[in-house]
């Protein structure tokens, strides 16, 4: 080794070079301009003035933006006094106002502290009323009207005001923080987040007080999993049946999530653990509420959806399906279950033919409990099953059509004697190559996404099913992601998901089209060759997360889509959530192109602990009115006539509460479809229940009579198979007569 010792003159020379960089440098500091402006040299020690890197502009711009807001929330809440009796309003206006006056003071200090104006700025190519109703609030005339009103009707307007206001707060954290280099200060990072769990906590109280205060019976249903509360109107519950044996697990049927429990010292008893502490400033929240784990039972059993024939009933489930035949009265009664886990479920029936959608990773070719481990095996089946029910006490597995992304739905499309055309409609992750030859998500053309699979199955072998084509229905100027991209539509839309598949295609085989609800659009296919579906329309809607299912009026002139906003899993159904998210959306049809006509949504509050959004529904047969069936998960199901699609309205329905009163678990109805006389409706938790049409002021005896007597072509039924219905003449002319007070 070799030292080499460094003299005093070496130390001097060396400790200023390092102290004092800039004094050796010679060369000049540049700042361009704007393209053709002058450069300019700056000094030393001007170079590294940044803004400000304790706050970013977006910081401000978020203080100068939030302190009209609060101001507005309280002038809301002057409001309160003298005009409702409720103590919950009363609590709610209090606490809003104390925590709105200490947050605008501290928004005040902040910006004055740094230099900033307090005034809100002017948001370029936004007006004034825009940029307000950006930020939810409320509008002049809306003020004014609110303080017109007293007593219920003034609780329930400054409710669905306020929710949305704070709704927009919410917004307005998650845009802050979204951008890059925003709430860096830590003060100021735990203000914004503050803010934000704040006015998330008041709507959440807001959502249960705007819930007591309806007069929809709906409303308030009590909670139970066998003895929850019960609302009908118009209907007749004809039975309930819970599910069958092997369909639940006997040690939590509920599929409630196991509690979350203290570790205790040895021979003390394990404590519940408290989930949040109580907010001091509400008097009603002095217990703390239970913790659950973030998953119920690793067996699913969830009901999905449903498939007729002649007198047979089959309902699918994650776990396999179950086959009952069609009594008195519509009442089923098993006659077979078979197991074979794979998610998803859905069923078709074509003759001695069930086909039955799989897309779970854990399904597996021979029907296994054990499920599959790895992210390649030989074991695993996602796609198409096929089961020879000829015999339906013992179906057997016949056919399977393994797909690069599963099945979620299918479609039978075209059906005789020696084929059987389907599109399978697949939506989970795409399957590696190793598993699969020839399944990529990559960018290009041999990408598995922005296509559907259009499946052939012979009748006779039906082992040789295979996929013939996967046409690109969302091509458009030689791009195959032609249509919706993915994101947002503006503020204060929806984000709405990019399509790269459908998830429910319907098709109409008499009148050659099918209405696809695909993820960010709704379509209209031509399926005159139903090898070669043709994409002849598109939609999409500002207020659509995921566009869900689709169903053709009886005549092919009106299309109902549905919206799965929070994917069926999240309480969308709440009092202060959008009324046009989430809902039905009515189009009509006419030389092939849509047009918007209306939305409808559930009109009764839901509560918290109840997964509430548009599902599966059918049309209800009445000759001369368009009615149609929707299952709303824990919304229960609604009974809506669309026959001026502008002006839907609700004539029936039926509803449960939740299944838990201490936690969401996901329930209520999957499906809910008209046939031979009765509405059937798949529980996913409970089992399945079958309702009646009871006459009332919307609909007469003989119109229900009429509907009893439709004559479906084949009596059969398959969800996504649209068939035009015919009535006896003789009914048709009661109903019309009926109608007119005859």
């Amino acid at each position: 080794m070799i030292i080499r010792t460094l003299t005093a003159a070496s130390l001097l020379s060396l400790a200023t070079a390092i102290a004092t960089p800039a004094l050796a440098q010679q060369a000049p500091i540049v700042q361009p301009g704007a393209p053709g402006a002058e450069s300019r040299t700056l000094k030393a020690e001007d170079a590294t003035k940044l803004a400000d890197t304790a706050f970013s502009p977006a910081d401000v711009m978020f203080m100068q933006m939030m302190i009209p807001h609060h101001a507005q929330a309280l002038e809301l809440t002057e409001l309160v006094e003298g005009r409702t009796s409720n103590s919950d309003m009363l609590k709610i206006a209090g606490r809003i106002a104390a925590s709105q006056a200490d947050e605008m003071k501290f928004m005040r200090e902040w910006l004055s502290s740094r230099g900033q104006s307090q005034d809100m700025p002017h948001m370029p190519g936004m007006s004034h009323a825009e940029h307000m109703a950006a930020m939810g609030m409320a509008t002049p005339a809306q003020m004014k009207r609110l303080a017109t009103l007293k007593g219920n009707e003034f609780d329930a307007f400054f409710l669905e005001l306020m929710t949305r206001h704070h709704k927009g707060a919410v917004d307005m954290v998650d845009e802050l923080l979204q951008q890059p280099g925003t709430a860096y200060d830590p003060v100021m990072f735990e203000f914004v987040n503050d803010v934000k769990n704040e006015q998330q906590g008041e709507i959440d109280r807001m959502n249960a007080v705007a819930a007591r205060i309806s007069d929809d019976p709906r409303a308030g249903l009590a909670a139970g999993f066998r003895d929850a509360g019960e609302a009908i109107s118009n209907l007749r519950l004809v039975t309930a049946m819970p599910k069958p044996t092997g369909f639940f697990d006997p040690a939590n049927p509920a599929q409630l999530q196991p509690r979350i429990v203290d570790e205790k010292e040895e021979g003390e008893e394990a404590e519940l653990v408290a989930a949040t502490k109580p907010d001091p400033r509400d008097e009603d929240d002095e217990e703390s509420k239970d913790r659950f784990g973030q998953r119920g039972s690793l067996l699913s059993f969830a009901n999905t959806d449903m498939a007729f024939s002649g007198d047979m009933l089959v309902t699918g489930n994650y776990h396999g399906f179950n086959a009952y035949r069609l009594g008195a009265d519509g009442v089923p009664s098993l006659i077979s279950s078979v197991v074979c886990p794979g998610g998803q479920g859905d069923v078709s029936i074509v003759g001695d033919l069930l086909l039955m959608s799989v897309q779970d990773s854990r399904a597996r070719k021979d029907c296994g409990l054990q499920g599959v481990q790895g992210r390649v095996s030989e074991d695993r089946f996602r796609g198409l099953r096929i089961f020879d029910i000829s015999d339906i006490t013992r179906p057997r597995q016949v056919g399977q059509v393994q797909t690069c992304r599963g099945s979620h739905t299918h479609s039978v499309v075209s059906a005789d004697d020696s084929r059987i055309v389907v599109y399978n409609s697949g939506t989970s992750y795409v399957r590696d190559d190793a598993e699969l030859a020839g399944c990529f998500d990559t960018a290009g053309d041999e990408t598995a996404l922005f296509s559907i699979d259009v499946i052939e199955i012979p009748v006779a072998e039906p082992a040789r099913a295979r996929i013939v084509d996967s046409p690109r229905i969302f091509a458009k100027d030689g791009q195959i992601a032609g249509l919706w991209r993915g994101g947002n539509h503006g503020d204060g839309t929806q984000e709405t998901n990019v399509t790269n598949q459908c998830h429910d295609i319907t098709v109409f085989p008499s009148k050659n089209i099918a209405a696809g609800a695909c993820s960010g659009n709704g379509i209209i296919l031509d399926i005159s060759d139903p090898f070669k579906p043709v994409r002849i329309d598109d939609v999409t809607d500002k207020g659509f997360a995921y566009w869900h299912s689709a169903t053709f009026n009886n005549d092919g002139t009106q299309v109902v889509f549905t919206d799965e906003w929070g994917g069926g899993g999240r309480p969308r159904c709440q009092a202060g959530d959008p009324r046009n998210w989430g809902a039905d959306a009515f189009y009509s049809l006419k030389d092939g192109q849509l047009n918007f006509e209306s939305l409808y949504k559930l009109p009764a509050p839901q509560s918290d602990k109840e997964n509430c959004v548009a599902h599966n529904g059918s049309i209800i047969p009445v000759p001369g009115r368009d009615i149609f069936v929707q299952a709303w998960y824990q919304g229960g199901i609604s009974v809506i006539d669309f026959t001026d699609p502008a002006n839907p309205f609700e004539i029936a329905y039926f509803d449960r509460g939740p299944v838990d009163e201490d936690q969401l678990v996901t329930g209520g109805y999957w499906s809910a479809y008209w046939y031979d006389g009765r509405i059937y409706a798949t529980e996913i938790t409970r089992g399945l229940d079958v309702f009646a049409l009871e006459p009332s002021e919307f609909l007469t005896a003989e119109e229900i009579a009429a509907a009893e007597a439709a004559q479906y072509p084949g009596d059969v039924l398959n969800p996504q198979t649209q068939t035009q219905v015919t009535w006896p003449a003789d009914l048709v002319a009661a109903a019309e007569a009926s109608r007119k007070g005859g």
